[in-house]
Order: C-alpha cells, then structure tokens, then sequence
C-alpha cells in the first residue's frame, strides 16, 4: 500500500506517587480515578479494536512511577473497594431520586446509566484483564499494536536538576523498571514535562551534556518535543495555556514577563530531526519528533478545541451527594450552578461528528507535508488522562478516530520508533531549552513560589552523589541504607510537588510530601555518616514505598561524559 505520509497518538501517562499516601481529597483516589476513568477504558477500547480485527497502530508512554504503582497489588486491591464504592454511590442516587420529595425522571436515569457505566469498568478490570493492567498493555505491545515509552523515574524536571548523576540515575532506572514491567528495552522515551536543556558550561567551568547525551548513551532511538522546540519562535498550543486540564490554571495566576525566545526556523514537526549532539554538534543518533500544533490545539483548547463543546459532560459540577458529574457543560458563559442536565445521545452524536473531523483534519496535515516533498509524519501528543478523566467522551472519540484513519488509505499508522527505522532523518538540529509549561519555559517549576524547593533539592543531590563516591565497597547494611537513601532522593525530586504548588490545586498535600521525603533522606544519609547505617528504618520505608527494586545507588556516583 502506497502512504500518503504518517501518523500516531503519542498519549503520555503519569501521575504522582501516592501509594499509601491517604485518600480524598489527595493520594491513591488520584490513581483510582485515573484507571476508572481512563486507562480502563482505554485498555477496553484497544482491546475491542484489536478483536475486530482493526489495524490501528500508537504510541502510548509510562512513567517508571505510574508504572509501578499500576503494577502494585495494593493499589488494585483499593482499586477494587473504590469501583465498589462508586458503584454504591450511584446507586444511592437511583434510590435517591425515586422517592417522591425529590423524584426527577432524568436524574433516576442519569444514576442508572453511571452505575452501568462503572459496573462495566469493573468487569474490564476484573475479568477481561483479570485484575493486571500493565499485563494488558504488556500484550497490545508484543502484538505490535502499540509502543509503550519510558521515562525519567519519578518524573523530576530534568533541566533544573544539579547533578548529571542524577539525571543519569533517573534515565537508567526509568530503563530498569521498564524493562522488568513491559519485557523489553524501550526505544522511545518521554522527557518529563517535556523540558529539555541543551549541553552547557556552568560558572565553574563544568561542562554538562545536553540530554541528547544521555538518551543516546542509554540506547533510545526517539524521544518527544514541545512545537517550538523544533521550529523556534513564540510557544505555541499547551505553552500558551488556555487548555484542558490542569496546565490551563497557570496562566490564569500568573502574569508572565516577556521572554525573548529563538528565532523561528524553516524546520517542521512533520519530521524527525536527528538531536545534534551539543557537545560537539555531530549526531547525537536519537531523532526528536515534535508535537504538531494544529491536531494537538483541536483537542488541547479549552476555548475551541472538541472536549469544551456544550453537550459534553461537565468536569467541573458533581452531585453534592455522590459526587457524580450530571450535568453538561451548556455554555462556556453557564454558571456552574445553572448547567443543563447531560444527554448521553447527544454527546455521543458529537463525539461521531469530532472523531469523523479530526480524521479528516490529519488527512489535510498529511497533505500538508507531502506538498514539503517529504514523507512526513503528524504526531499528536496529549496527556493520557485528558481522554476519560477530563474528557469523559475522550477514550470513545479516540476509538472512533482510530477507526477512521485505519480505512483511510492515505495514513500509514504507525509507532515513534517504527516511524525513525523506517525513515530515518537526514538532518541533524540544534534544539532550543524548552517545556511544554508556561511560556515554553522553566517557569511553571521554578518561580515565586516554589523556588525554596531547589536548595534543598540541590543540596541532596550533593550529598548523594558524595556518599556514592564514597562507599566503594560497602557492607550489606550500607548497601541497603544507600539504595534506600537514593530512592528518597528520587520521589523528593519529583517535579509534581513544584507542579502542584504552582497551580494551587494541592499545595500544602505537595509541601508534605516534599518535606517527607527530605525528612527521610536526611535521616538515612545521616545514618551513614554517622558509621551506624540504619537498616530498620530504611527496611521501613520500603514496605511502605514498595518502588525502584533495581535501583543501584552506585548510578548517582560523579557522571563522566
């Protein structure tokens, strides 16, 4: 079959650490929604594709921590008592809204079809995929119906980090957990936040590789770019804010002062560039493919994009009894007290009409970059949870899309990696410092109000780096201690607690969590100093984390280019 050009979902999944971390309004009810709500779902919507027999092809990334808690039993077994719970609240509502003070003949139907809605995630969960997420998606991948990428460990914000170690520490483990969950190294990967940093001298005449260097070392064929990170110019799409999600609240709290950014080039995220090495600006061998602006903005927009159309379902209004969302979102003018009730049908009609646009709408980018002379390909990168969580229609449009392009003869379907075996790129770019957060810059992570964080932060990153220089030999006890100690080292530097104080939704959850593991990072190292290595403790706060097994505290010892 002769392609017009190319196209794949690159749908990026990560949530905090909250395993054992407490429930509503803040922890493990974040991974419960999230795999009730979309990774469920969206297992379900792959798997029924696959057994019609649909060619669909995408690339779906995990973070090494949402990986892992995914895969924890413990996890599931709340999973299990948090669908039953969602299951009884709706049927609250349905008992609720059949007595006679306060009988409504649609709310009675809108509890009944939620409570069939969960009662079918549940069977998903535990019959279809027999209780194991990452199994399911471990079998669409050795189907070769998707590309599972990996990422920084815990998912620190690379480019603010003061270690190469560490940067170096997060990169291995991200490989290590991947390779133990999904059976096989990965070639793609997904910079946290997107933030990339080219290579750099520092004041005191330290020469750090750009991360081009690091992926390149750890055998990663590809890995994903915000827009302007390839063409140059003002950011644009997620950068600019105004979009679904919780990247749509920081422009709203902040004033930016003007950024002057990179000239605008004539490059385009149509293809893949290889990553110059910034070093020495040869080939660093890994391509970066950008995200393509005009399908990501047609789904990311909160002001124009599918999820904000009226007769979808709120995010925002939940019942007061149950918590359950019954309303649509009306108008983007409706208070949220007046909403309209929801209209399954109707929004369902919308989904159909959207899936039927956005497919036409690749089709025209196709065209669009055949008309450049080259084979290109459209790579539209969204959240996971966007789909689902968000968007409630989001996974059954994804379905219906995917549907589409697999009869269109036109796109070539295709993962990341397969995409740069197949065509390779033949030029090689200097990519500009960049993140998908606001302004296309660092400052969604280091700003007003969560710059202290970095001291602390830096600091352990020192004295890591110091004791694994250090203990070059060290007992069993030691050894234990010091892995126990990096892996406080690596939830401390997770950029979700700087993310979620920025955005306000959780911030003093997020100065806990942060002062928690300092806390605990602090001790350990401690301990170690002192000669008295404290192995009851360090026993202790691995039952209660249960993550990074492989972890080798000697990946954080001084990074040699």
């Amino acid at each position: 079959m002769s392609f017009s050009g190319a196209f794949t979902f690159m749908l990026h999944s990560h949530l905090p650490y909250a395993r054992l971390a407490g429930r509503w309004p803040h922890g493990e009810e974040w991974l419960h929604e999230a795999l009730m709500e979309t990774y469920i779902p969206l297992l379900d919507m792959l798997y029924t594709l696959r057994d019609e027999g649909v060619p669909v092809r995408l690339t779906i990334g995990f973070t090494p921590v949402l990986a892992e808690q995914l895969a924890d039993p413990l996890v599931l077994d709340h999973l299990d008592q948090y669908i039953d719970g969602r299951i009884a609240a709706a049927e609250a509502d349905m008992a609720y809204y059949e007595a006679p003070d306060t009988a409504h003949g649609h709310l009675r139907f809108l509890a009944e079809w939620t409570r069939d809605v969960y009662m079918r995630v549940r069977a998903a969960f535990q019959v279809r995929f027999e209780r194991d997420i990452i199994g399911a998606f471990r079998r669409l991948q050795d189907s070769g119906m998707i590309e599972i990428t990996t990422s920084a460990a815990a998912h620190p914000y690379l480019p603010l980090l003061g270690k190469d170690s560490s940067i170096y520490a997060h990169i291995q483990q991200g490989i290590k957990t991947h390779e133990r969950l999904f059976g096989r190294r990965p070639t793609g990967f997904w910079l946290p936040e997107c933030g990339y940093r080219p290579a750099y001298i520092t004041d005191e005449g330290i020469t750090r590789p750009g991360f081009e260097h690091f992926l390149s070392r750890a055998g990663i064929k590809v890995f994903f770019t915000e827009t302007h990170t390839i063409t140059g110019g003002d950011p644009v799409g997620v950068a600019t804010g105004d979009v679904v999600g919780p990247y749509g609240v920081i422009k709203r709290r902040y004033v930016l002062p003007p950024e002057t950014y990179p000239p605008k080039r004539e490059t385009t995220t149509f293809l893949p560039y290889y990553a110059a090495n910034t070093l020495d600006y040869t080939s660093s061998g890994v391509a970066a493919i950008g995200r393509n602006v005009r399908v990501g903005q047609q789904v990311w927009s909160a002001d124009w994009g599918y999820p904000g159309d009226f007769d979808y379902r709120e995010f925002y209004r939940k019942s007061g009894r149950s918590g359950i969302q019954y309303w649509r979102i009306t108008s983007d003018q409706t208070p949220l007290g007046d909403k309209d009730f929801y209209q399954p049908e109707w929004a369902r009609c919308k989904l159909e009409q959207h899936a039927e646009h956005f497919a036409h709408l690749v089709g025209d980018q196709i065209r669009a970059a055949k008309k450049r002379g080259a084979y290109g390909i459209v790579s539209a990168n969204y959240d996971t949870e966007l789909f689902g969580h968000w968007w409630f229609e989001g996974v059954e449009w994804l379905g219906q899309v995917l549907r589409h392009l697999a009869a269109n003869p036109d796109v070539e379907m295709t993962t990341a990696s397969q995409f740069v075996t197949d065509h390779p790129p033949t030029e090689i770019l200097a990519l500009t410092e960049s993140s998908w957060g606001a302004g296309g810059t660092h400052f969604v992570w280091d700003n007003g109000e969560n710059h202290w964080m970095w001291k602390p932060i830096h600091e352990a990153e020192a004295r890591m780096e110091a004791l694994a220089n250090r203990f070059t030999a060290p007992t069993p006890d030691e050894e234990a201690v010091l892995n126990q100690t990096a892996r406080e080292l690596m939830l401390l530097q997770s950029s979700d607690w700087l993310f979620l104080i920025t955005t306000g939704q959780a911030k003093e959850y997020a100065i806990q969590r942060f002062s928690q593991h300092h806390e605990r990072f602090e001790k350990l190292a401690n301990s170690l100093d002192a000669g008295t290595p404290n192995t009851t403790f360090a026993a202790e706060l691995w039952e209660l984390d249960k993550i990074f097994p492989e972890l080798e505290y000697r990946w954080f010892r001084t990074y040699a280019p």
